[in-house]
């Protein structure tokens, strides 16, 4: 399976979404909340989108699925 990011970082609301690249379906969604998580935490370098190297890529769509998963499995605040 491959996967697309579509990233709208230049936004007064940033999101990024990573599409299964056959189907078009929306695997992950990180809206500004999450991605300013990722930055506080120097795990998002914005050059890595731009890189034409595919293990690059890769690890980076690596990289934001197990933040969007780790996410999911947080106790929530306030339950």
């Amino acid at each position: 399976m491959t996967y697309m990011i579509d990233a709208w970082l230049d936004r007064p609301h940033p999101c990024l979404r990573i599409l299964n690249r056959e189907t078009g379906e929306i695997c992950a969604v990180l809206h500004e909340d999450a991605l300013q998580e990722l930055r506080e935490q120097g795990e998002l370098d914005l050059s890595d989108f731009a890189s034409c190297e595919p293990a690059t890529l890769k690890e980076l769509v690596r990289n934001l699925f197990l933040f969007c998963y780790a996410r999911a499995l947080r106790p929530s605040l306030g339950g």
